[in-house]
């Protein structure tokens, strides 16, 4: 399986505040209903610098997200009024592992500890 991974940077202008936000989860919630959609997760940087992470299955299903109107009509608003600069990476996941602790944190550990 050849999954995908997309680093979009980017940072918003002040004017994002009308509009940007109720776009962004309406991007998202449609982004999740695509066949091939993994997951997606946002952070933000003290700069202001803001980082999505977004998976998909493979090219073929992201490229029907690249091509949804919707989705096309969200870019163009976001070059047109919201995004002061963006820069994308799409990279392949060349191998994944994934580690679950069977134990809870107990409130003795050092994990706990730093909460």
């Amino acid at each position: 399986m050849t999954m995908l991974v997309i680093l979009f940077r980017s940072k918003l202008t002040p004017e994002a505040a009308n509009g940007y936000p109720e776009m962004a989860a309406e991007m998202e919630a449609h982004a999740r209903t695509f066949e091939g959609f993994i997951d997606v997760k946002s952070f933000l940087a003290e700069d202001g610098e803001r980082l999505t992470v977004v998976w998909w299955r493979d090219e073929e299903s992201l490229a029907i997200w690249r091509n949804d109107a919707r989705h096309r009509v969200a870019q163009q608003q976001g070059r047109a009024l919201w995004y002061e600069y963006y820069k994308m990476d799409v990279a392949t996941v060349i191998r994944q592992r994934d580690f679950t602790s069977l134990q809870p944190v107990s409130e003795h550990t050092p994990a706990a500890a730093a909460r």
